[in-house]
């Protein structure tokens, strides 16, 4: 597929049919997510792949809870469809581990200033634009992915029931499954219009600015 239909067909699917995903697609999925780029080189991302029933299920437990699948809304019913669950975590002290290293000129700082020197989380936006490299791979291998959160409170449950060790944090999940026709709702995408790129950018000077 070429490059600009994977990023005009990529949207967020919220529901699947039951065929199952290619083994060797959802390696692809994950190989293609560690060539985003990452500060420093640090890499600092660890991706939990679910891709049976049985832990799709622990997924859901952990994260909705029981009472909840039982009596699921359109948006949970959907996304349990889903026969493949992607968790890329991110980790805080594997950057800030690199940036005392020699090469970064860092090493006369404690671990709390090194975090302060960042301007930004870098941490998180590496692993998210490895996310984003799961989502469009999924299309171009003529799948349908979603990214969304994970509600706070139930990242101890789902930390313990995977073993995610405690300097990893999930920064969002994935579904990944083949889809099905849409039936209606595109979520926030079907009531709100994409903005065009002339107001979202501004050459040279920041527009409506004196």
């Amino acid at each position: 597929m070429e490059f600009q239909d994977v990023v005009r067909r990529r949207r967020m699917v919220r529901r699947y049919d039951d065929r199952p995903v290619d083994p060797a697609v959802v390696t692809r999925l994950l190989d293609n997510a560690t060539r985003a780029p990452s500060a420093g080189f640090t890499q600092g991302w660890g991706f939990l792949v679910l891709d049976t029933p049985a832990d799709v299920r622990r997924y859901w437990e952990a994260t909705a809870g029981p009472e909840r699948m039982a009596d699921p809304d359109t948006w949970l019913a959907g996304m349990m469809t889903a026969p493949v669950l992607v968790v890329p975590c991110s980790s805080k002290a594997a950057y800030l581990g690199r940036y005392a290293e020699p090469d970064k000129g860092w090493t006369d700082a404690a671990a709390a200033d090194r975090e302060a020197r960042w301007a930004v989380p870098y941490w998180h936006m590496d692993t998210a634009m490895a996310a984003l490299l799961v989502l469009q791979t999924a299309v171009d291998e003529g799948l349908g992915a979603c990214w969304f959160g994970i509600p706070p409170a139930a990242y101890p449950a789902l930390k313990e029931a995977f073993g995610i060790p405690a300097e990893f944090d999930p920064v969002g999940a994935i579904t990944v499954g083949h889809r099905v026709p849409d039936t209606g709702s595109r979520g926030s995408a079907g009531r709100r219009a994409r903005r065009p790129a002339d107001e979202v950018v501004h050459r040279g000077r920041w527009q409506g600015t004196r």
